[in-house]
């Protein structure tokens, strides 16, 4: 077909960094003394990312390793804490084993009513496990055990895709399928379709570029940032079809990357 064109070059877009949220008082279980410390003030205002760990073992070196990475880290041990907690971060690591909820839960409930990223860090290592978080609404999946640099990475990609707008357009029409890029949202036959932010990101992206055929470095690139994988795209892409009902919508070009199609 006519669609299979070459590479193009997308435009690089720029949007002003997020100011750091202020912190919140009487979290259950956050050291709020310690955000006082030295490490906080030497940190630079555009990197500084307020971090949610919800983990019920906080005793790991974790939120040292935040810290000493310039970042301001608040742990709660609990679900329920997480879910009065999240307003005030900039980002969330959470866990999935927790004693009071299941993380999935806490994570479903952060996104249907917030856009904060929330990272899933767990010892569950399956593939049903992974998709089955990220349907929950997680932006990213990291099993334990992990190295530090890996998530720090993990954490700046997530948070410059947070800063990035995928379009300059206010609404992409294409058949059936309306995206309002400036809230966000994704209709299909006028039905109301919830998606994560790398799902959204990712058909947005897509969309932008209907004739298109957007390689899969080149995707992966402006979707993921420098952390990514082979699985990662592959698993949101089936993800988004089952989401938008019908695999037609994002067409698989062998050899080359990916294009918009029609459901």
């Amino acid at each position: 077909m006519s669609q299979m064109t070459t590479a193009q070059t997308l435009p690089e877009i720029h949007t002003p960094a997020p100011q750091p949220v202020r912190p919140a008082d009487g979290v259950p279980g956050a050291p709020m003394a310690s955000m006082a410390a030295p490490a906080f003030a030497a940190a630079p205002v555009s990197t500084a990312v307020r971090v949610l760990v919800v983990d019920p073992d906080l005793g790991d070196p974790l939120i040292a390793q935040l810290r000493r990475h310039g970042h301001q880290p608040v742990g709660v041990t609990r679900g329920g804490a997480a879910l009065q907690a999240y307003g005030d971060a900039d980002l969330v690591l959470l866990a999935l084993e927790l004693p009071d909820l299941d993380g999935l839960e806490v994570c479903r409930a952060i996104r249907s009513a917030s856009r904060v990223p929330v990272i899933i860090v767990t010892a569950r290592h399956s593939e049903l496990d992974c998709v089955l978080g990220l349907q929950a609404g997680a932006d990213d999946y990291v099993t334990k055990p992990y190295g530090m640099r890996e998530l720090m990475a993990r954490i700046e990609a997530v948070m410059r895709r947070t800063r990035w707008q995928p379009s300059t357009l206010e609404e992409i029409r294409h058949g059936s399928l309306r995206i309002d890029v400036n809230s966000r949202e994704v209709t299909v036959d006028g039905v109301g379709v919830t998606l994560t932010r790398k799902e959204f990101d990712l058909l947005c992206l897509l969309a932008s570029h209907p004739e298109t055929v957007i390689p899969r470095k080149q995707l992966l690139h402006r979707v993921w940032g420098d952390t990514w994988s082979r699985r990662t795209v592959d698993t949101h892409v089936s993800s988004l079809r089952g989401k938008l009902g019908a695999s037609g919508w994002i067409v698989t070009v062998r050899g080359v990357g990916f294009r918009l199609g029609h459901g």
